[in-house]
């Protein structure tokens, strides 16, 4: 079958778990206390939360699926400029995750307007006057990043460049269309593409740097690291990776996709290995070479993390490294796609388990005012492990990206019958 059909069950089931989504995401925001208690200097603050729980679980899914969907259109455009053909069979499935940039889009306004407002304080470099010599809220190591650190770079980073990526990838998608309808062996809309993509490549990979630490990274604002981009996009990708086993076992179980064949999950678990890897080799080499420095601006991130949240720090390692690592280093095991689905579950859960690392412990700081009031507090709910409330969320945001993806399968045929490659996919065979 190469014609898509979204399902009334699944349409159900998936609007159930939006709507669990939902109403754990609400419950965040009313369920967090307004102020807490903190130890500062030996003495005891009442500090406001701006219900830190709810903006940081709103901005961890946000983050975490737009990244999946803009790896997925970066590479879309590698494999295709690379010549790849392996990967045509199933490239319509990566269109419609692409395509998702565009509801991450509209969820960074909202991100963007608390920003304006003040309606959240997820950046503590956008506090009043932290920049001003002259005013009580001064921070010499902030105001020497102000000039990135601002609301105006993360509001025009943001719309501007996820922007041109959204309309790339509806251009790519329109041409990608219209070519099941042209003539065998015309080029044209291929050779259009192609041409699209070779401009997206190198856009992307340098603005999705400048993203990643406006988004995430300026959390932790007085720490920085060149090697961040790289440990976040690779966690993004093995995300999207992981995604797409999923839902091709899902999908071939209804009958779709039947060229996909274990020879194509084979190379999906390649990537899949060889990423969580280089995954693991961007977090320690970061992590090592931090350490060895021993520059305590820069060490007391690694250290807040190993010593206050030890489960987070060492969980992220077994999740994302040793499991993965273990099980997938038998080619027999990419083939199977009990064990390879596996491997994805666990790994599509622990890289949203790593962006609650990377996002939440420094959350907790800009509460608290600092490290040492951060760790009074103890085991606070929400920060400390993911809770209910938070794994309920994840849930509701992976069936909203379903849901856009089952929508966005059934407006084109699975089969793109006419792309040059796909009888070189058909036909894909590994050794």
């Amino acid at each position: 079958m190469n014609q898509f059909t979204f399902t009334g069950r699944e349409k159900m089931v998936l609007m159930f778990f939006m709507a669990l989504g939902a109403i754990c995401l609400a419950a965040t925001y009313f369920v967090e206390p307004s102020t807490m208690t903190v130890m500062n200097h030996g003495h005891e603050e009442t500090v406001p939360t701006y219900h830190m729980r709810f903006w940081s679980n709103f901005l961890q899914n946000v983050v975490f699926f737009l990244g999946m969907s803009f790896t997925a259109m970066f590479g879309y455009c590698a494999f295709i400029t690379a010549y790849g053909g392996w990967f045509t069979g199933m490239k319509r499935l990566w269109e419609a995750y692409a395509l998702w940039m565009g509801v991450g889009l509209v969820m960074m306004l909202v991100l963007i307007a608390g920003v304006w407002m003040h309606w959240h304080h997820l950046y503590h470099w956008n506090t009043d006057g932290i920049a001003d010599i002259n005013d009580p809220h001064y921070d010499e190591i902030i105001a020497g990043k102000a000039p990135f650190l601002n609301k105006y770079w993360y509001t025009f980073a943001t719309i501007i460049c996820v922007g041109v990526y959204v309309f790339i990838t509806m251009r790519i998608r329109s041409l990608s269309i219209a070519e099941d309808s042209s003539q065998k062996g015309d080029y044209t809309f291929h050779n259009k593409m192609r041409n699209w993509m070779a401009a997206f490549l190198p856009f992307g990979a340098f603005t999705s740097a400048i993203l990643i630490w406006q988004w995430m990274m300026s959390i932790d604002a007085h720490w920085y690291s060149t090697m961040y981009a790289w440990n976040v996009t690779s966690s993004f990708f093995v995300g999207l990776l992981s995604m797409t086993v999923l839902m091709l076992i899902y999908l071939k179980s209804r009958g779709y996709f039947v060229y996909v064949t274990e020879n194509h999950m084979h190379d999906i678990g390649k990537y899949l290995f060889g990423f969580s890897v280089f995954w693991t080799y961007t977090w320690f080499s970061q992590y090592m070479l931090i350490w060895y420095s021993n520059n305590g601006e820069e060490t007391i991130y690694f250290l807040t993390r190993r010593d206050q949240y030890p489960i987070l720090f060492y969980g992220n390692i077994i999740l994302n490294f040793a499991l993965p690592f273990l099980i997938l280093i038998r080619n027999s095991s990419k083939r199977k796609f009990g064990t390879i689905g596996l491997v994805a579950g666990i790994t599509f859960f622990g890289h949203w388990f790593d962006m609650f690392y990377l996002i939440k412990p420094g959350s907790l700081i800009n509460i608290a005012g600092s490290n040492d009031a951060a760790t009074a507090l103890g085991s606070v709910t929400g920060y400390a492990l993911p809770g209910l409330l938070e794994l309920g969320t994840f849930l509701g945001f992976t069936a909203m990206f379903v849901y856009f993806t089952f929508s966005k399968l059934t407006e084109a045929s699975l089969a793109p019958a006419n792309d040059p490659y796909i009888a070189e996919s058909v036909t894909h065979h590994v050794i």
